[in-house]
């Protein structure tokens, strides 16, 4: 039976069988959302094909990652949303005999393969924004249990969304695919709608408030403004004294809601290819309770990089598995405290500054900003009046565990707009060369990338990321 991405149908058939066939199975993913999805999905299909396995999560794979994974009584190893940028290492450990890998990613492979490889980017298939980690998961999910697998096509959504792969505001490729099967077995719905964040559960004002989407002058970080544009609507628009959600609204008050706001954002000047951003294809998870985080894709996906990036990778993959209450307050909890975080981070890269060079720009928060949370601030960075949108903005912060007698490290992360991109720009080769001309390493994506180099290193890193830049440039 074919498979959502028939282009994989022959690698997922070959890793579903050395999975199967396996004594048990240690599965190792990535901490960010679409780590976590495709951890979910792959552990629940592992259950349903009553492979035994265990569940571990890395930050970012590295030699040392690697060994300790090694080093697990496990015969074989699925990677999932990382492995392939580390094959050549990976490989060194299979030839030894230390396990069988099985990898299940998206990110640009290492000069190295291995028998059991599903990667989209190997069959022509774009691993930026056709497939996600939890998308690949999926794929080998439904190689494992065929149909039995597609209630966890939403699971792969929330992955794909959170992975920055909606383009003009809606998932392409592959992934479409992937979410007409959660439609057909009922999970997922989707509809053009409202595209900002926050439909399920902030109230009315402060989703037009802190919409980020679009920049709508006298409603946008304005309270007030906001509030006076939705008083002056012809829609009952509260519950008692309380402000409704986007979600409790008909589809009648959402239209008048959205005519008002396109009117609103032309009157003032808004560029018609913003305007448009207003409305995109929005991904609901029907089984899940109306007006909470995990109703939303985009909110769910959030919910859960606000977990594994506070070492709390046990809660997301609870929430991922089904699990909720006391998993889920947590998770609720860890979302408020990250929220802060980014506040507090964005805060102080506006107050210090960037500094801008020929071919990007840069800052170094230290131990300012949480290494786990500063690539999300250097986004966040550089779609607000902080940074210059022609050129990627590189984020330095201190790796935790310098303390502990090792050699100090230094966390890289990488973000560029989708403009840079199509101008030739590849972070993921950018971070990957530069990373390792200084004794490094990294990878990732075109438009989003991170690595890790030597404390100390960072001009060295920067004056190598600027020639790649340029070659970049000039050849795009």
């Amino acid at each position: 039976m074919d498979g959502p991405v028939p282009e994989l149908d022959e690698r997922a058939a070959a890793c579903a069988d050395a999975i199967e066939s396996a004594d048990s199975v240690l599965l190792a993913s990535h901490i960010d959302a679409d780590g976590l999805t495709s951890a979910g999905v792959a552990s629940t299909a592992l259950e349903r094909t009553s492979v035994p396995h265990d569940v571990v999560f890395s930050k970012q794979l590295d030699d040392e990652e690697i060994a300790g994974i090694a080093a697990h009584d496990h015969d074989t190893v699925l990677f999932t949303d990382f492995g392939s940028g580390q094959l050549d290492i990976i490989a060194e450990h299979e030839e030894e005999g230390d396990f069988t890998p099985v990898i299940a990613d998206h990110h640009q492979p290492a000069d190295a393969d291995t028998e059991y490889h599903l990667n989209p980017l190997l069959e022509g298939v774009d691993g930026g924004k056709e497939l996600s980690g939890a998308g690949a998961s999926y794929v080998l999910a439904r190689a494992l249990l065929g149909e039995d697998a597609t209630d966890l096509a939403a699971l792969a959504v929330v992955g794909a969304v959170g992975d920055r792969q909606t383009v003009d505001g809606e998932l392409v490729g592959a992934n479409t695919r992937i979410a007409a099967e959660g439609v057909e077995a009922g999970v997922l719905d989707t509809a053009k709608d409202l595209a900002l964040y926050g439909t399920q559960t902030r109230p009315l004002p402060k989703l037009l408030e802190y919409a980020s989407e679009v920049y709508v002058p006298g409603i946008t970080n304005d309270e007030q403004g906001a509030i006076r544009f939705l008083d002056g609507l012809d829609v009952d628009l509260h519950d008692g004294g309380d402000w409704r959600t986007w979600a409790d609204l008909s589809h009648e008050e959402r239209q008048t809601v959205v005519s008002a706001l396109v009117k609103r954002a032309v009157r003032n000047g808004v560029a018609g290819d913003e305007v448009t951003k207003l409305v995109g294809t929005t991904y609901t998870l029907t089984e899940e309770a109306p007006g909470t985080e995990l109703r939303d894709a985009s909110e769910f996906s959030t919910l859960l990089n606000a977990t594994a990036r506070y070492e709390r990778a046990d809660v997301g993959l609870a929430v991922c598995l089904g699990e909720r209450g006391e998993p889920l307050d947590a998770a609720r909890e860890l979302l408020r405290e990250h929220r802060r975080n980014l506040s507090e981070g964005l805060g102080w890269v506006e107050r210090e500054g960037v500094t801008v060079e020929d071919e990007l720009q840069w800052f170094h928060a230290e131990d300012r900003i949480r290494e786990t949370i500063v690539g999300i601030v250097a986004g966040m960075a550089l779609g607000s009046d902080a940074t210059r949108s022609d050129r990627p903005i590189v984020a330095f912060g201190k790796k935790s565990g310098d303390d502990d007698g090792g050699e100090p490290e230094v966390k890289v992360s990488a973000r560029a707009t989708g403009s840079l991109v199509d101008d030739g720009v590849d972070l993921s080769a950018v971070l990957r060369d530069a990373s390792q001309a200084v004794g490094g390493d990294g990878g990732g994506h075109e438009v989003a990338a991170g690595a890790t180099v030597p404390a100390g290193e960072e001009g060295a890193f920067l004056d190598a990321a600027s020639d790649i830049l340029a070659e970049q440039r000039n050849d795009g």
